[in-house]
């Protein structure tokens, strides 16, 4: 037994899991709640958490040995013969021909939006299965606090409540500027407070929560009474990745949308890119802030550390990465409801350190789909060394999503503030999202000494090598 005595300087929504071996996905988590010091700027009437997970009967460390044998074990969504006639009737046998070419290339599916999907997983809200319905008792014209929480191992979330509007007040345990939106997406990690106010016009409401890859769901019940139920809608239709999300931009129109890791082989076909324009500093990631753009591409040729060239695991690179902070996401785009996006979140305080940052650093996001291989510039945790910051320091980080993956960013001990697209404080944040073909950045104030864990909070993607050390020193 051990005993931990800390300072609580914060209050929110929260959550708390184990860090050894596969035990967060054997259920080894849970919600933290702090209260405020002060009355929050909003009312409510009821609170409830709704902490949303994955469950697998298969033993996890079995689930990932048949990733590392055939990435795609899991994907039940995978194209058929049947999905190539139907391409072709609908957009021509040239156009056709020319998109699936340019995924073969790449080795890669359009569909390939979950490593692990509802062919094994259960999808759980409090702990319950679908058919569990765990349900929240409300009385018409209550307002009610619902603190959403991902707490899965590898699944991302689309919730909404038909019927209700959600207004969202906090983000990461921290207050936002109120915004009224239809759904959320939850990446891995991720928490968010909504306030939702039934009106006595219907006597349920259905929490519905679908994975990403649309291959299962999560449900409750708001109810007046115990035994109710609304109706549970179907999952939306399957989405598939283009070349746009995976951030290769206005190539994918002059046949250059695939682009496999370069090799130093003169023969490879990369000609065109210059990959050795990256000096030592920039590789080590001190990168000078005027030619970052404040995370936004400006359109120009993403470079990329050296490390990545000729890498056994790195299968491909992003060439023209953009922000992407009001894009609601793949699978949420025109679909009829007003969808949360990062450029909605706006913190209630404006930029708690105010200092601009001293030095940048840009970490890639790598991986090798084929191989189910993960790292930050193509280097595996066991194999990088430590980023280092100075106590007091405030650092601006750079992310690029050079996968085809999200990938939820955690920094523990530090907060990370969100950036926009022109530099400016946004939203401070624990976990920080990356779509595909994504560049992100936010900055960190080094104001807690001591060692501490960067990575994807994509269980399996962390386990594999998508994790760094930041060590805080004097």
């Amino acid at each position: 037994m051990y005993e931990y005595r800390f300072k609580v300087v914060q209050s929110g929504t929260y959550w708390y899991h184990s860090h050894s071996g596969f035990q967060e996905q054997l259920g080894v988590y849970g919600a933290l709640i702090i209260d405020p010091k002060e009355p929050e700027p909003f009312s409510y009437d009821r609170d409830y958490v709704v902490f949303l997970s994955d469950w697998t009967d298969e033993s996890p460390a079995r689930v990932l040995a048949k990733l590392k044998k055939r990435s795609d074990y899991y994907n039940r969504g995978r194209r058929t013969l049947g999905d190539f006639i139907n391409d072709v009737a609908d957009n021509g046998w040239s156009d056709t021909v020319s998109k699936r070419w340019a995924w073969a290339k790449m080795n890669m599916s359009p569909t390939d939006l979950a490593d692990i999907s509802g062919a094994t997983y259960t999808y759980l809200l409090n702990g319950q299965a679908p058919d569990g319905n765990w349900t929240g008792l409300f009385q018409p014209g209550e307002r009610i606090r619902l603190r959403l929480i991902n707490g899965s191992a590898m699944s991302y979330f689309d919730f909404r409540i038909p019927g209700l509007k959600l207004t969202v007040v906090a983000a990461d345990g921290q207050n936002v500027e109120p915004v009224q939106v239809d759904e959320v997406r939850l990446a891995v990690a991720e928490t968010l407070d909504v306030i939702v106010e039934p009106d006595g016009s219907q006597d349920a409401y259905t929490l519905f929560a679908q994975a990403m890859d649309r291959s299962g769901y999560a449900r409750g019940t708001l109810a007046v009474r115990d035994g109710l139920q609304a109706s549970v809608p179907e999952p939306d239709p399957r989405p598939e990745l283009s070349m746009e999300d995976m951030g290769h931009g206005d190539h994918a129109a002059h046949g250059q949308a695939a682009a496999p890791a370069p090799s130093d082989d003169p023969h490879a076909g990369h000609g065109d890119m210059d990959h050795g324009a990256m000096n030592q500093n920039e590789m080590n990631g001190q990168m000078d802030h005027a030619t970052m753009g404040h995370g936004s591409s400006g359109g120009a040729m993403q470079t990329h550390p050296a490390s990545e060239t000729d890498n056994p695991l790195v299968d491909m690179q992003t060439m023209m990465p953009v922000p992407k902070l009001d894009d609601p996401g793949i699978g949420l785009r025109d679909n009829g409801r007003r969808v949360l996006t990062y450029a909605d979140l706006h913190s209630t305080f404006a930029d708690p350190d105010g200092r601009e940052p001293t030095r940048t650093i840009e970490l890639h996001l790598t991986g090798h789909m084929e191989r189910f291989a993960w790292s930050f510039d193509g280097i595996p945790f066991a194999d990088a060394e430590p980023i280092r910051l100075k106590y007091g320091e405030r650092v601006r980080f750079v992310l690029v999503n050079d996968t085809m993956m999200h990938h939820p960013i955690h920094l523990h001990g530090l907060w990370s503030d969100l950036e926009d697209e022109h530099g400016n404080f946004q939203v401070r944040k624990h976990t920080i999202d990356m779509p595909p073909g994504s560049k992100r950045s936010y900055r960190v104030t080094a104001d807690a000494l001591g060692r501490w864990a960067y990575h994807c909070h994509m269980l399996m993607h962390m386990d594999l090598g998508m994790f760094r050390e930041v060590r805080v020193e004097e």
